[in-house]
């Protein structure tokens, strides 16, 4: 099934990180207007350059979900008060194991992988609600709902995650607007390198088809 998107505004956040640049690219062109987030400007700035569609950026520390309030009125005044698509691809991980785990790597991941999405997602439906479209799309992960050694943190924020998507879907269905997760396994990102390159043979063993996935999202608007 081959799906097309024309004439939309999509916001992305995390958009430089392997799987966000994988979004960003499954979007250009067809007239869309991108409005892609992220920490690192010069990095914005290159990925903009790469694509055919009108694309903006914006740099901002989601690190901190107070700085959503910070950033929305510039949101809404780049794709004119009209967004039809959020993707809420921005995540960290701060590994460690429970016992070591230090109160810092726990808030630090629960901010930026929960509290951030949330709060961006609540703002960006007022006006989904207003206009009565929008399509949500949130990155989880498979680590969500089977845990992982040393990522009590990370787990913890990505079954948030799936739980608030659900609710968000219910809350929301009857105005025109869908919520989905995707709770991908390992994918091969610059975020995934250390795992994998110590434990690639062990992962591809426990993967039917014997290989890293990669990003494919575009389905669910």
């Amino acid at each position: 099934m081959q799906v097309k998107i024309q004439n939309q505004n999509i916001l992305i956040t995390g958009a430089t990180g392997g799987i966000g640049r994988s979004i960003v690219k499954s979007f250009d062109g067809d007239n869309n207007n991108l409005l892609i987030i992220g920490t690192n400007e010069n990095k914005l700035n290159a990925l903009s350059q790469e694509l055919k569609s009108s694309t903006k950026y914006l740099s901002c520390d989601f690190n901190d979900y107070r700085n959503v309030k910070k950033i929305i009125t510039k949101i809404n005044e780049e794709l004119d008060n009209k967004i039809d698509i959020l993707i809420n691809n921005a995540g960290i991980t701060r590994d460690n194991l429970t016992l070591r785990m230090k109160e810092e790597e726990w808030n630090d991941v629960i901010n930026l992988n929960l509290n951030t999405t949330f709060f961006l997602t609540k703002e960006i439906l007022r006006f989904m609600i207003k206009n009565r479209f929008g399509r949500i799309i949130n990155i989880s992960s498979v680590v969500g709902s089977s845990g992982n050694l040393g990522q009590a943190n990370y787990a913890a924020s990505k079954a948030g995650l799936e739980g608030m998507t659900k609710s968000i879907a219910l809350e929301v269905a009857s105005r025109g607007i869908t919520a989905n997760c995707i709770a991908p396994g390992f994918i091969k990102t610059a975020m995934t390198s250390d795992i994998l390159e110590k434990n690639e043979d062990k992962i591809i063993n426990n993967i039917p088809i014997k290989r890293i996935g990669s990003a494919l999202m575009i389905y669910l608007v």
